[in-house]
């Protein structure tokens, strides 16, 4: 079946860096476009940011020029490196497919705070 494990999260200070990882299985992963999505407390989910299969992003702007999404269709594997991070970044981070999630994998956490 259809699923996504992500890891990576943790505590960091702001202006720090964390680089998150997502592991996909159960469908053929080099032809999806995938997404990095993140929860706050109190908030919606909302779309981090995407990456096509042939490696173009796009990133919702209160992120843009700080995170990449990268992918290894080779591993199955899409990543998320977060620089300069700020308070307000912090949230549950989950990877899935970038257009129509299907289903939610539990999610990392991260934590920005001095």
């Amino acid at each position: 079946q259809v699923q996504f494990v992500e890891s990576g999260g943790g505590l960091v200070q702001p202006g720090g860096s964390l680089r998150l990882s997502c592991s996909a299985s159960g469908f053929i992963f080099s032809i999806y476009v995938m997404g990095w999505y993140r929860q706050a407390p109190g908030k919606q989910r909302e779309l981090v940011g995407s990456i096509s299969r042939d490696g173009s992003t796009n990133y919702a702007d209160s992120v843009k020029g700080r995170f990449t999404i990268s992918r290894d269709n080779t591993m199955n594997l899409v990543y998320l490196q977060m620089n300069t991070l700020k308070p307000e970044d912090t949230a549950v981070y989950y990877c899935n497919w970038g257009s129509f999630p299907g289903p939610w994998g539990q999610g990392t956490q991260v934590t920005v705070s001095s």
